[in-house]
């Protein structure tokens, strides 16, 4: 079991007063921040990033002078609040069009790291049934992320495989109701990303998030009947903080262990295709 502590939402909410109340009451917290020293607490979710985080503890940060610990969250939305209300220091989950369609969306100033940029999940499309996207009867039902995003993102990998035609100049907010041409008939399926892949059963196939899929055993570069392409890609996972906390010490210091040449063959060797680096 990997040396990192598991905390739910639920869990969260009821410690809340006590971490602000023991940060609150530490004298020392700020002067460790400004020299580089204290600990670094950072959010993510488990699959890949929480494995990169827990590399980087194990073997790269005692060395670099980094004391590191790592807090993981199952959802989208707990690793980006924590980070806000100063729960934990900085967060390792998500890329750029979700972070600023969250800030819009919830009044939060939480920024990328610069340099931070850590790696790629190619969103895949999985199926039980069929073996290529133009297998899919008519009619079928395809599941898709329901946040906003990553909604867009699995309506233009099915856009660019030709299953169906997207609205011209449509951005990082597309739904199907952006959908112009759909000779198939396909039926969505909104759900949850992380109840995607338990939805394989139900639908004719359903478009997966990168560390969902790994967590479910499956593979963009394997399994999926149809996956991203890396190159030019706007959804590399990166290093975030709240404004204002992009120059602390300890945050830098991850930042460029995380962008190391170590952390790339990690990656590399770990997850064969199915995360990337991004740097």
């Amino acid at each position: 079991m990997r040396n990192t502590a598991k905390i739910t939402t639920a869990v969260l909410a009821a410690g809340a007063l006590t971490f602000g109340l023991s940060a609150c009451g530490s004298g020392s917290d700020s002067d460790s921040k400004a020299d580089g020293g204290g600990t670094l607490t950072v959010a993510a979710t488990p699959t890949p990033q929480g494995e990169i985080l827990t590399y980087v503890k194990d073997h790269l940060a005692q060395k670099a002078g980094l004391k590191l610990e790592v807090k993981e969250f199952t959802d989208y939305v707990t690793p980006n609040t924590a980070v806000q209300q100063g729960e934990v220091d900085a967060n390792y989950f998500q890329h750029q069009p979700y972070l600023t369609d969250f800030n819009k969306k919830n009044g939060t100033d939480i920024v990328a790291v610069p340099g931070g940029t850590v790696h790629l999940e190619p969103l895949g499309v999985y199926s039980k049934g069929v073996k290529k996207l133009d297998d899919l009867k008519k009619g079928a039902t395809v599941a898709l992320p329901n946040d906003t995003t990553n909604e867009a993102r699995a309506l233009k990998l099915l856009a660019v495989n030709g299953v169906i035609g997207l609205k011209s100049g449509v951005g990082y907010d597309a739904t199907p109701k952006d959908v112009t041409s759909n000779p198939k008939g396909l039926k969505f399926k909104e759900l949850e990303a992380a109840q995607l892949p338990r939805s394989l059963g139900d639908v004719d196939a359903a478009v997966i998030n990168g560390n969902y899929a790994l967590e479910a055993d499956l593979s963009p570069a394997k399994d999926a009947i149809a996956a991203e392409s890396p190159k030019d890609n706007p959804y590399g996972n990166f290093l975030a903080v709240k404004k204002g906390e992009e120059d602390d010490p300890r945050v830098q210091k991850l930042a460029e262990l995380l962008t190391s040449p170590e952390v790339k063959k990690f990656i590399e060797d770990k997850y064969q295709g199915a995360v990337v680096p991004a740097f």
